[in-house]
Order: structure tokens, then C-alpha cells, then sequence
């Protein structure tokens, strides 16, 4: 099997995580979720069973700078969606190396270690379709699909029951993993600041930013 191709979805960034509007003023927001994505994408990009990455995203800020890294940049489909993102870079994926395995991956896991990562994509190989749970078991963060499978994602509140319900296997990575720590809620914030060996978001990104 050839390396694994990793999508990752991001909305606009000023639009983005409407939830921590509360504590993170427009033009803050917009940085912090540019931020996240360039994190995610330098871990993805680090990983050694990576072959390559794919943003999918209306961002023309966050595509320069990806774009600079080496990433291959799609545009939102038309209505844009979390999923339609999904399909659309696997498509992209398709087209260019239809041979490969192909992992959706959130943008908003701004401690991602590659090493974690690799794991999951190890682990996802065993199987034709896969997903990893947030910290909290009912979300998801990652979506992978074998050679001859196609992802079928439905993020949203409540993913992971909805992708087990799909055939996307759940694999059971400890809790600690950087894969399962994404960023969606203030509390979510609090947690990045306290967690050991923390840093400032964007610390990790070295793609162009």
C-alpha cells in the first residue's frame, strides 16, 4: 500500500469556531483558527506515513501559507459543509494517486504529534474504513478510508456513533493521544494552556507562516 493522503477541511477562518466567540474577539478568532489549521498541517505534512496533504478551504490566507508548505490546496465546494470538504479533496486524492489510502483530519489539533498520528494511520490499515473519537468518545477527528473504500463522512455533534454506524471502525487510541484533543469550546482552550508540555498556538507551524 502506498503512503496515505490526509484532507483536511478548515472554513473560513473568520467564520470559524463560532463557539469560542465569547472569548476570542473576530480578528483574534480568525488568527487562532489559521493558527490551529497550520499546526495540523505541519504534523500531517511530518508524519512518516504520510504521502501528502490536501486543504480544502475558502481561506485564501491559510491557502498561500499552506501552499508555500508543499500542501495541494482545493477550493470549499459551492455550500461549503464539513463533508462536501471531505469529498471534494478525496476526490482530488483520487484522481491523482487512486491507489492510495486516504484520512480526513480536522483541522483544529493544534498539539498534533505526528508520531500520534502515525499510529492511528497504522492502525487504520487493518481495516477498510476507520475513524479515531474525540477526548470525549462522541465526536470525531480522523476519518480514513483503505484502497478500494471511500470515505463517508458525517461530522457534525455526535460523529462518531454516525461514522460507526457507516462502517468506520473506532479505534481505541489512549485518551492522552494528541489526535483526540481537538478545539471547539473555551474549555477546550483552557485545557491546550495546561496541558503539559504546551505552547502557544502556531508554535508547531512552519508552512509559510
Amino acid at each position: 500500500m502506498t503512503g496515505w493522503w490526509v484532507v483536511v477541511p478548515v472554513k473560513d477562518a473568520d467564520r470559524g469556531k463560532s463557539r469560542l466567540a465569547d472569548v476570542l474577539a473576530p480578528g483574534e478568532r480568525g488568527r487562532f483558527v489559521r493558527s490551529m489549521a497550520l499546526d495540523t498541517l505541519a504534523a500531517a505534512s511530518a508524519a512518516s506515513e504520510v504521502e501528502g496533504v490536501v486543504l480544502v478551504t475558502p481561506d485564501r490566507v491559510l491557502a498561500s501559507w499552506a501552499q508555500r508548505g508543499g500542501a495541494v490546496v482545493v477550493d470549499e465546494p459551492p455550500g461549503g459543509g464539513l463533508d462536501a470538504a471531505v469529498l471534494a479533496g478525496e476526490a482530488v486524492v483520487r484522481a491523482r494517486t487512486p491507489d492510495a489510502p486516504v484520512a480526513a483530519l480536522l483541522g483544529d489539533l493544534p498539539r498534533l504529534r505526528p508520531a500520534d498520528l502515525d499510529e492511528a494511520l497504522r492502525r487504520a490499515a487493518a481495516h477498510p474504513r476507520t475513524h479515531v473519537p474525540d477526548a470525549a468518545g462522541t465526536g470525531t477527528t480522523l476519518l480514513t478510508a483503505a484502497p478500494g473504500s471511500a470515505l463517508r463522512p458525517a461530522f457534525g455533534t455526535g460523529s462518531s456513533a454516525r461514522h460507526t454506524a457507516a462502517g468506520h471502525v473506532a479505534l481505541e487510541l489512549p485518551v492522552d493521544s494528541t489526535l483526540r484533543h481537538d478545539v471547539d469550546e473555551p474549555a477546550d482552550l483552557d485545557t491546550l494552556v495546561d496541558a503539559p508540555g504546551a505552547h502557544a498556538p502556531g508554535a508547531q507551524a512552519r508552512m509559510g507562516a
